[in-house]
């Protein structure tokens, strides 16, 4: 059993609740121990930094000195943008100048002895896929994936230290594991638009919806992503984007977790299909059953 702290996030509690909940029963699945962190506080997301870099580290290093005072010095969370401020936090402290401003915002110290890594990478490192192929009870043979990563999950890469930051395969080999055909998607580090879904949403149009149009030219039946922000540019605005561009798409748009987890043969209420916008029995009904699967 692997034992790490857990960060659920924000977004976890409540527009991704599918995400974390379908996030901890598979790590329970596959023997990863997530440990929650006591009176976790949100990180900042996207616009803490633009306002104050000491204050902005110092939301995120309050719950990395909470994981220290656990006795940990790991933190796994799903959130990629949650990830990045968990890590710019703790790089920002190896100065010791900064790190004493940053406390004098906190009531406990952070020392900075906390790698944040996100569940994809602790999956990824502390999961054999051999063991996660003994597992699968309903492979996805049938079904074409296209992964898409996101802008922040891997990049800059002198930060995160995780997968390649052009190409990353991580989801890629997961999703082959569990019988899937993961197609090549050439776009799947590019930026769906992010948080400027409200202030410009004509960005996160045109961005996103090339997305959807190169996953359809290469036949992907869904995608997978490992981001909130990503995960409802994608799904929730896809009825937007079509008005906008006069498309026609549907295409359903799961966490990777989510779909680990059906493979996996976990209990749907906890993976939270029916959360998506765009129908997911799309996609889940081109699987083909254990019976005909070759």
């Amino acid at each position: 059993m692997f034992k790490i702290a857990y960060y659920p996030g924000c977004s976890g509690q409540g527009t991704s609740l599918e995400y974390d909940s379908s996030t901890r029963a598979v790590c329970k699945a596959l023997d990863v121990e997530l440990v929650d962190i006591p009176d976790w506080s949100c990180c900042g997301s996207t616009p803490a930094h633009t306002v104050n870099h000491v204050l902005s580290a110092a939301l995120s290093a309050r719950n990395l000195a909470q994981v220290e005072v656990m006795g940990m010095d790991k933190v796994t969370t799903p959130c990629p943008s949650c990830l990045t401020n968990l890590r710019t936090a703790a790089h920002k402290m190896e100065d010791p100048g900064f790190r004493t401003k940053t406390n004098a915002l906190l009531d406990v110290p952070c020392n900075g002895n906390v790698d944040a890594q996100s569940v994809l990478q602790v999956l990824t490192e502390n999961v054999d896929l051999e063991l996660v192929r003994s597992k699968v009870v309903k492979p996805l043979t049938g079904i074409k994936i296209a992964c898409y990563y996101g802008c922040i999950m891997n990049r800059p890469p002198e930060l995160m230290r995780f997968d390649h930051h052009e190409n990353p395969m991580a989801m890629d080999n997961l999703m082959t594991a569990l019988g899937a055909e993961v197609v090549p998607f050439a776009l799947k580090v590019e930026c769906c638009g992010a948080s400027y879904g409200i202030p410009r949403n004509d960005i996160v149009t045109r961005l996103s919806g090339k997305l959807l149009d190169a996953g359809r030219d290469v036949g992907a039946d869904a995608f997978v992503t490992a981001c909130p922000l990503c995960q409802m540019n994608l799904d929730l605005r896809q009825g937007q984007i079509n008005h906008a561009l006069h498309e026609k798409f549907k295409i359903p748009v799961f966490y990777y977790t989510q779909l680990l987890g059906y493979a996996l043969g976990l209990d749907r209420a906890v993976l939270g299909f029916e959360k998506l916008c765009v129908d997911p029995r799309l996609a889940l009904g081109k699987i083909k059953q254990p019976a005909q699967a070759r």
